[in-house]
C-alpha cells in the first residue's frame, strides 16, 4: 500500500463527500483511518477532511450507527469479539520466550536460529501491516479478523508438531501473520462499531491484548509443568484460546453495520460535487499530500524511534526469561517477571497518551522512560539474580515508550490524512528496522558464550532511541517539511 492510499473499507470506491442537502439526515460516516499495530491510538479522520479538533489534537466523537445502536446483542458480540481477539495477540509470542531453552534443545536450534525466530513477529507484522488495508478493502474487516484468529489457531495447533527449525519457523509465521493482521484491523473495528467510544473500547482492548501477554508468560511454564508433556502441549495449548476467538467473528463476517453509504448513493454524492475535483489539489496540499513523507525528517524521527522500542520490546519477550535462567533462576520464576515486564502496559498505556498530548514536546518522558531502561538493563548485565523483580519492573516501565510513539505520532500532522500517511510509514518502516535486533542478540550469545556482550548491545541501542525520541517528540508537523 502506498503512503498516502486511505484505508476504505468498502470493495467498490472511496467513498465521497454527501451533498450539502443530505448532510442533516444521512448519518454520518467517517472513512477507517490506516491503523496502527498495537493499540490503535491514531486519531480518527474523516473522508475528505480533518474534523474539528481541540487543543490535544483529539477529533469529536461520531454518534453509533443506527443499526448498531438499535441492536444491543450485536454491540455485545463485537465487544466479546475485540476482547478475544486482543487476548490472542501475544500469547504465541510471550509462551514462546518462556520455553525457548526447550525448544531450541528440543529441535537442535543455533543461537542464531533461535533470534531469527525471535524476529519474526516483527517479519510478519511489517509484511502484512502493508496486506491488512488491502484485504479488509476487499473481504471486510471482520473477515479478515476472522481468517487471522483461525490462522492463529492452526499455527500455534501444528507447531508444536514440527520435526525441525524450519517448519517451526513457517507454522511460527502463519499465526503469526494471523496476529498481524488481527492486531492492525483492531482500531478499525473500534472507529466502525464505536465511534462515539473510541477511547474506551481502545483502551478495553488494549488493557486485553496486554493481560493476554502477561498470563501467557506466566502460566506457560507451570501449566506445561503440571500437564507433564514437554514443552510441544505447553505451547499448543493456546490454540484453544485463539479457537474461541474464531466464534463470535464467524458471526461477524458479513456484518455491514456502519460501512460506508451504498455505491448508488456515494454515485449522487458524487454527481452534486463536481467542484470537489477542482479542488483536490488544494485539498491534497492542506493534506500535505506534495511531497513524499520520506522527505520529512520527523517522519524519519518517529519510524527511527518506533522500530528502536520495538525492537527493545521483542528482544525482552524473546529473550528475557532465558537471561534470568541461564542466571540460575527457574522456568517458572523467568515467566513470572516476563510477566511483570508486560503487565505494566496495563495502567501506563491509560495515563502516558493523555499526559504526551498536554506536553507542547514530548521529549522529557522519552528521556525518562529511557533512563528506566538504561537502568534496567545495567542491571541485568551487572547482577541479573540480585533483584530480578526490580529489572523487571524497570524494563517494563521502558517498554512503554510504545504507546508514547503511537501519540506522537497523532500529533505530528495537522490533518486527519497527514496522521493516516506518517502512522502507515512509521510503523511500517519501524517494524523492519526492528528485524534484526533479536538475531544480533542470539548471535552474540552464542559467539560470547555469555549475556554480557548481548546486554551491553542492548544498553548500546537505549542512545539512539532516545535521541531519536527527542526529535521525534518536537513541535514539528510534517507538512511543513515536504
Amino acid at each position: 500500500m502506498r503512503d498516502d492510499e486511505s484505508l476504505a473499507l468498502d470493495p467498490a470506491r472511496t467513498p465521497q463527500t454527501a451533498p450539502p442537502t443530505a448532510r442533516t439526515t444521512a448519518p454520518v460516516t467517517a472513512a477507517e483511518p490506516v491503523p496502527d499495530t498495537g493499540s490503535g491510538l491514531v486519531p480518527a479522520t474523516g473522508p475528505t477532511a480533518a474534523p474539528a479538533r481541540d487543543r490535544t489534537g483529539t477529533a469529536p466523537a461520531l454518534a453509533p450507527a443506527a443499526g448498531l445502536a438499535g441492536n444491543p446483542w450485536l454491540r455485545r458480540l463485537v465487544v466479546a469479539g475485540l476482547v478475544l481477539a486482543a487476548l490472542n495477540l501475544r500469547p504465541g509470542i510471550t509462551s514462546l520466550g518462556a520455553l525457548l531453552k526447550e525448544v531450541r534443545d528440543g529441535l537442535g536450534m543455533s543461537g542464531t536460529m533461535a533470534g531469527l525466530l525471535t524476529s519474526v513477529p516483527s517479519a510478519c507484522f511489517a509484511l502484512f501491516g502493508f496486506a491488512a488495508p488491502r484485504l479488509a478493502r476487499r473481504h471486510g474487516p471482520g473477515a479478515v479478523i476472522c481468517v487471522g484468529m483461525a490462522a492463529i489457531t492452526a499455527g500455534l495447533a501444528l507447531r508444536p508438531l514440527a520435526g525441525n527449525t524450519a517448519v517451526f519457523l513457517a507454522l511460527s509465521a502463519l499465526a503469526l501473520g494471523g496476529i498481524a493482521v488481527s492486531n492492525v484491523l483492531m482500531p478499525v473495528i473500534v472507529k466502525r462499531y464505536f465511534p462515539d467510544r473510541v477511547g474506551a473500547m481502545t483502551g478495553l482492548y488494549s488493557m486485553a491484548l496486554s493481560l493476554g501477554t502477561a498470563l501467557a508468560a506466566a502460566v506457560t511454564v507451570p501449566m506445561t509443568h503440571a500437564m507433564g508433556h514437554g514443552w510441544r502441549l505447553g505451547l499448543g495449548v493456546w490454540a484453544a484460546l485463539a479457537a474461541v476467538a474464531v466464534v463470535p467473528w464467524l458471526a461477524l463476517v458479513r456484518d455491514r453495520t456502519g460501512a460506508p453509504p451504498a455505491t448508488g448513493a456515494r454515485k449522487d454524492a458524487a454527481a452534486v460535487n463536481t467542484d470537489a475535483a477542482r479542488k483536490s489539489d488544494a485539498a491534497r496540499a492542506a493534506d500535505g499530500g506534495h511531497g513524499r513523507i520520506t522527505g520529512s525528517r520527523t517522519a524519519w524521527a518517529l519510524a527511527c524511534f518506533f522500530g528502536l522500542q520495538a525492537t527493545a520490546a521483542y528482544i525482552t519477550m524473546g529473550w528475557m526469561p532465558q537471561i534470568f535462567r541461564d542466571a540460575g533462576l527457574s522456568a517458572g520464576k523467568a515467566g513470572l517477571l516476563l510477566a511483570v515486564t508486560m503487565v505494566m502496559g496495563v495502567p501506563l498505556s491509560f495515563v502516558l497518551p493523555p499526559l504526551a498530548a498536554r506536553m507542547r514536546a514530548q521529549g522529557p518522558l522519552v528521556v525518562l522512560l529511557g533512563a528506566f531502561g538504561l537502568v534496567g538493563y545495567a542491571g541485568l548485565w551487572a547482577a541479573p539474580a540480585a533483584a530480578p523483580w526490580v529489572w523487571a519492573l524497570l524494563l517494563g516501565i521502558a517498554n512503554c515508550a510504545f504507546p508514547l510513539a503511537l501519540t506522537m505520532i497523532g500529533m505530528r500532522s495537522r490533518t486527519g490524512a497527514g496522521v493516516v500517511r506518517l502512522s502507515a510509514f512509521a510503523q511500517s518502516t519501524g517494524y523492519l528496522i526492528s528485524i534484526p535486533g533479536p538475531i544480533l542478540v542470539g548471535t552474540l550469545n552464542q559467539a560470547s558464550g555469555g549475556w554480557g556482550l548481548p546486554i551491553a548491545f542492548m544498553i548500546a541501542l537505549m542512545v539512539p532511541q532516545i535521541v531519536c525520541g527527542v526529535l521525534a517528540g518536537r513541535r514539528r508537523h510534517i507538512e511543513d517539511e515536504l
